[in-house]
C-alpha cells in the first residue's frame, strides 16, 4: 500500500507538468484550431533559460525558494516573448491557409528550436542545479513527498488558478471567448483578434516555460531534445481531457501522470513510456472528444 501511495503522489507532481503544457496546446487549438507541435520544444527553452539564469539568481536572493521563484519567473518572461514571436512569424502570415499548412510550419518550428538548440547549448546533456535543498517531508506509513514535488504542486495550483481568473474575470479573458466562439463575430464588435491571439501565445508559452523549469528539476538534467516526449504526452493528455477544453487539458494532465506512475511502477515499467499512447488510442476508440469534450455535428 505504500508503495501504491508513494506513486499517487509522484504521478500527481508529473501529472501536474503534463497539465501546464497541455493547457497551452487547448488554449491555441480552442481559439485557432490547430496543434502547435513547437509547444513541447517551447519547453525546452524554458528549461535552458532557468538553467542560464539560476547562478545570477542565487547572487541576488540568499533564500533559496526565492531564488526558484526568480528562475520560474525568468523562464515563463523568456517563453511568452518565444511564444508571440513564433505567432508573429510563422503562424500568423498563414492564418487564411489552410490548417494542413500551418500543421507542417509548427513541426519546421519545432526541428528548428530542438536542432537550433543542439547548435546554441551543444549536444550534451547538462545537468541542471538544485535550485532547493534537499527536502523530504514524510507523510507516515513510509510516504513521503521531496520539496522538488511539492513545488510542482503548489506552482501548478497557483498557476491554475491565475489562469482561470485571467480567462473568466478579464477583459482578455471574455475576449479569448468570444473569438474561440466565433471569430468573425468578435471582431464585428470591436475584438482586436491579432492582439488577442499574441497574448494566448504568450500565455501558453509562459505555462510551457514553468513547466520546462520544473520538469528539470526532478530529472536534474536537461538537452536541446528533452521537450520531445513530454510535449507529446502533454498532447495526449490534452486529447484525453478534450482537446479546446482549459479543465480538460488539467484533469488530462494529472490522469495521464497518475497512470504514468501508477502503472509504470507495477510489472509494466518497461512500457511505462507506451502508457500515454495506449490512453490515446483507447480515449479516440470510445470517446473521440475526451472527457470534458463536446461533439459538434458539421453541415455538408
Amino acid at each position: 500500500m505504500h508503495e501504491f501511495l508513494q506513486q499517487l503522489i509522484n504521478g500527481l507532481s508529473l501529472g501536474a507538468i503534463y497539465a501546464l503544457i497541455a493547457l497551452g496546446y487547448s488554449m491555441v487549438y480552442g481559439l485557432l484550431k490547430f496543434i502547435n507541435f513547437a509547444h513541447g520544444d517551447v519547453l525546452m527553452i524554458g528549461a535552458f533559460a532557468g538553467f542560464y539564469a539560476a547562478p545570477t539568481a542565487r547572487s541576488l536572493f540568499p533564500n533559496a525558494w526565492m531564488t526558484t521563484f526568480a528562475v520560474l519567473i525568468w523562464a515563463m518572461l523568456v517563453c511568452a516573448v518565444l511564444g508571440v514571436v513564433i505567432e508573429r512569424f510563422a503562424y500568423h502570415p498563414l492564418r487564411n491557409q489552410p490548417k494542413l499548412a500551418v500543421l507542417i510550419t509548427s513541426i519546421g518550428v519545432s526541428l528548428l528550436l530542438s536542432y537550433g538548440g543542439q547548435l546554441l547549448f551543444g549536444v550534451n546533456q547538462k545537468g541542471f542545479p538544485d535550485l532547493l535543498p534537499p527536502i523530504t517531508i514524510a507523510l507516515g506509513a513510509g510516504v513521503s513527498v521531496s520539496g522538488n514535488h511539492l513545488l510542482v504542486i503548489v506552482v501548478t495550483l497557483g498557476l491554475l488558478f491565475s489562469l482561470r481568473q485571467i480567462v473568466m474575470r478579464t477583459r482578455f479573458g471574455l475576449a479569448l471567448r468570444a473569438l474561440a466562439q466565433n471569430r468573425d463575430a468578435a471582431s464585428l464588435m470591436g475584438v482586436n483578434s491579432d492582439a488577442v491571439i499574441s497574448l494566448t501565445f504568450a500565455l501558453g508559452s509562459a505555462l510551457a516555460g514553468a513547466a520546462g523549469v520544473l520538469y528539470a528539476m526532478n530529472i536534474h538534467s536537461i538537452e536541446p531534445l528533452m521537450g520531445t516526449l513530454p510535449g507529446i504526452k502533454a498532447f495526449v493528455a490534452a486529447v484525453l481531457g478534450g482537446i479546446g477544453s482549459l479543465p480538460g487539458a488539467a484533469v488530462g494532465g494529472l490522469l495521464l501522470g497518475l497512470s504514468e506512475c501508477i502503472l509504470g511502477g507495477s510489472f509494466l515499467s518497461s512500457y511505462r513510456d507506451a502508457i500515454a499512447f495506449g490512453l490515446l488510442i483507447l480515449i479516440l476508440l470510445l470517446r473521440p472528444s475526451g472527457l470534458f469534450g463536446t461533439s459538434a455535428s458539421e453541415k455538408v
